[in-house]
């Protein structure tokens, strides 16, 4: 008996708002059903010795350690900018937002 049956996929698929035609219902209910059937499988084999992993090999944090530097000042940084507003960038309004 499938784990995903067509009427699920349907169900789901109008909570989502997306418009499925019955070819696609039919495709996706297997797809997910195969889907649902190996997660099962791997769920098998898992034992309990078997610590769980994100990855199969380990991650190492990569980033350097942050540095205090000197920085720009406010007028350094706007001395070249097209308009200011209040030590700020000014830049055009964009979608017709209101302020």
């Amino acid at each position: 008996m499938p784990a995903i049956s067509r009427a699920e996929v349907a169900r789901v698929a109008a909570l989502a708002r997306i418009a499925l035609d019955e070819a696609e219902l039919d495709r996706l209910a297997g797809q997910l059903d195969s889907i649902v059937e190996a997660v099962r499988t791997v769920g098998q084999v898992a034992a309990d010795d078997v610590p769980a992993t994100s990855h199969p090999i380990a991650l190492v944090n990569v980033f350097r350690p942050d540095q205090v530097h000197p920085s720009l000042s406010v007028e350094e940084a706007l001395q070249s900018a097209p308009a200011r507003e209040a030590d700020q960038f000014k830049v055009p309004r964009i979608l017709g937002e209101e302020p």
